[in-house]
């Protein structure tokens, strides 16, 4: 795939469309602390995803890909450019909500979690406390935090 990920106002009208079409909660997109992005692949658009973030924690949302990309692996690599983008903001957790697509998200490394483990804020969001349905799965996923070199480390390359 020769894909870049970009990042779209929350308004994006290919991206409000995609998701209605997927049923997928549009009703908080521009409240603070969410970052939606457009992937596409030679310059077609393939999908969208975003991150809402709380803290030193996010939450994965609004992941989509577009009909006639599904099935190549977008999916899996729009999720895998919002978990680069998490690292990069420090993020040390990232969790989902989801009716559909547990299997999927177990298969990139999330695991399945209960609602009482989670941090309080995750479960604030409008997204865990009322817009998705209750019986949706909640997953978390650990991400390696990035630690600045220190120049005492060596390397023997």
């Amino acid at each position: 795939m020769n894909s870049t990920i970009q990042q779209i106002e929350p308004g994006d009208a290919e991206f409000v469309a995609a998701l209605a079409a997927e049923h997928l909660p549009a009703d908080d997109l521009a409240e603070d602390g969410r970052l939606f992005f457009r992937l596409q692949d030679n310059g077609m658009t393939v999908g969208f995803g975003g991150l809402e973030v709380v803290g030193d924690h996010a939450l994965l949302r609004s992941i989509v890909v577009l009909p006639p990309a599904r099935g190549q692996g977008a999916g899996k690599h729009i999720t895998e450019q919002l978990l680069r983008k998490a690292e990069d903001l420090g993020i040390s957790e990232v969790y989902l909500l989801t009716t559909s697509a547990a299997p999927f998200f177990e298969a990139a490394g999330f695991e399945r979690v209960g609602r009482d483990t989670a941090p309080s804020k995750i479960l604030a969001t409008r997204q865990a406390s009322s817009l998705c349905p209750s019986s949706a799965a909640l997953l978390m996923r650990r991400l390696p935090l990035l630690r600045p070199c220190s120049i005492s480390e060596t390397t023997d390359d």
